[in-house]
C-alpha cells in the first residue's frame, strides 16, 4: 500500500473493490492501465467483459480475411449476420451481477460504467439495491448508450464520423464500409482519434484502435432502462464529468446530470471532472484510478 496515505484510509481501500464495466467496442483489457493504478493505491479491481466482448467473444468472419470491409478479399464482412445479434440487454446485466457476486467478501463495491457500459451496470446495481450487500450504482462516465455521431468542424467544414461496426435493427443489413475502425482511411482514423482519444498519447493511439471491436448487440442502445428513485435513486452516485470529451460534449453531460438530479431529488449526482476527453482509461489512467478515492 502507499505508505504515504494515513493508515485508516489505506485499511478502507483494501476492502473496497471497484468493478469496471467497458463501453461499446471494448472489452475489460482497456481497464488494465486504471486496475494497476488501483493496486497501487490499495484497492481491489475487477474488470467486466459483456457477453461477445473481449478474447471469448467472437468476430466476424470477414474480419479474418485479407483485406478490408468492401475491398476485395473481404466482401462478406459487409453482409454477414452479426455474431451478437441476438445479445440481449438482460445478458449484459447479468454478466455485471455474476462479477458482483465475486466482490462479496469485500466491505464495500464501487461499480464503474463507463459509455455504453451504462446500461447494463444500472440494470445490475437495481437488482442489487435490495440485497444486504448492495453495490454502489455506476460511477457514470457516459450515457447508457452510445453517443449520437459527432460533429466535427474543420475551417468551414463539418462531417460526420462514422460509428464502428455493429449490428443493424434489420439483422442482415449490409454495413457501411466506412464504418471500421481498422480503416485504412487517414481521414477516418484521424476522425476516430480526435473524437474518443485526442488526448491519448499519439505514439499509442494505434494500439488502442486496433483493441477496438467490431459489434455490439442491438439491444444495448435500443433497450430502455427503467429506474426508479426507490431503488437505482437509492444508492450513492457519482458522475465523472470529462471535460474535454467530443464524443458527449460537457453541455449534453450536464443536462444528464440535472435530469437524473430532478428524477431523484432526494440524492443528487456527486460531481467530479477530469481533463480530457472520451477514454480516460487510455489518456490518464492514474487520475481516473484516484478519482473515486478522493
Amino acid at each position: 500500500m502507499n505508505p504515504t496515505a494515513p493508515a485508516a484510509r489505506q485499511l478502507a481501500r483494501a476492502r473496497t473493490a471497484f468493478v469496471f464495466v467497458r463501453g461499446a467496442w471494448h472489452s475489460s483489457a482497456q481497464w488494465a492501465a486504471t486496475l494497476r493504478e488501483l493496486a497501487r493505491l490499495g484497492a481491489a479491481g475487477y474488470a467486466v467483459d459483456l457477453p461477445g466482448h473481449g478474447l471469448d467473444g467472437p468476430l466476424p468472419r470477414g474480419n479474418l480475411l485479407p483485406g478490408q470491409p468492401g475491398q476485395p478479399g473481404q466482401p462478406g464482412l459487409l453482409t454477414e449476420k452479426s455474431p451478437l445479434a441476438s445479445g440481449t440487454m438482460d445478458e449484459c446485466a447479468e454478466a455485471v451481477l455474476e462479477t458482483l457476486r465475486l466482490t462479496r467478501h469485500h466491505n464495500r463495491v464501487v461499480l464503474v460504467a463507463h459509455s455504453a457500459g451504462g446500461g447494463p451496470a444500472a440494470l445490475a446495481a437495481r437488482a442489487g439495491a435490495g440485497t444486504r450487500r448492495r453495490p454502489r450504482p455506476p460511477l457514470r462516465l457516459r450515457p447508457r448508450r452510445p453517443p449520437p455521431l459527432p460533429r466535427l468542424r474543420r475551417g468551414a467544414r463539418e462531417r460526420h464520423l462514422p460509428r464502428p461496426l455493429s449490428p443493424s435493427r434489420r439483422l442482415r443489413r449490409t454495413r457501411r464500409r466506412t464504418d471500421n475502425p481498422l480503416s485504412p482511411d487517414p481521414a477516418y482514423v484521424e476522425a476516430l482519434r480526435l473524437t474518443y482519444h485526442q488526448d491519448t498519447p499519439p505514439d499509442r493511439f494505434a494500439r488502442w484502435r486496433a483493441a477496438l471491436g467490431t459489434d455490439v448487440p442491438l439491444a444495448v442502445p435500443s433497450t430502455p432502462v427503467t429506474l426508479t428513485a426507490a431503488r437505482w435513486g437509492s444508492i450513492p452516485r457519482t458522475f465523472l464529468r470529462c471535460a474535454d470529451d467530443q464524443a458527449l460534449i460537457p453541455a449534453v453531460q450536464d443536462l444528464m446530470i440535472a435530469e437524473t438530479d430532478r428524477a431523484v431529488l432526494a440524492r443528487p449526482f456527486t460531481v467530479r471532472t477530469l481533463p480530457g476527453g472520451h477514454s480516460p482509461f487510455a489518456a490518464r489512467p492514474a487520475e481516473l484510478a484516484a478519482a473515486p478515492l478522493a
